[in-house]
């Protein structure tokens, strides 16, 4: 999928998009200890999407394996800030991926669900 959408400039675009999101939401902008400045957030995320979607393997690289769950989990990721990153990052497939064909679209929304569904660590 990486060269389908744009490669490296897709992931980058929707990654920032998603993160404009985030700047101003109240729920998820607490689970960003870097914050104000999201940068290497948006680097790590950028990186690690176009990986996963089949670019370099430059997140490995610098990284190592990515184990999200495990990266995740000194946050507290409940239903709430799970809903709240999907109103983001769906918002961002569909800014960002509207040239983009349904099935595209509908494949990185399956996955983006999956992943934040994944994520959730602490009982509601």
């Amino acid at each position: 999928m990486h060269d389908l959408v744009g490669g490296e400039a897709f992931f980058a675009q929707l990654v920032d998009h998603f993160y404009t999101g985030v700047e101003g939401d109240p729920a998820l902008l607490p689970l960003y200890p870097e914050q104000p400045d999201l940068a290497p957030a948006r680097c790590r995320l950028t990186l690690f999407l176009v990986q996963y979607w089949g670019g370099p393997g430059t997140y490995s690289e610098e990284r190592g394996h990515p184990r999200l769950r495990m990266r995740h989990a000194p946050f507290r990721v409940r239903t709430l800030e799970r809903d709240r990153w999907l109103v983001h990052m769906r918002a961002a497939v569909d800014e960002v991926g509207s040239a983009l064909s349904a099935e595209l679209r509908e494949q990185l929304h399956a996955y983006f669900t999956m992943a934040a569904d994944a994520m959730r660590n602490t009982p509601d």
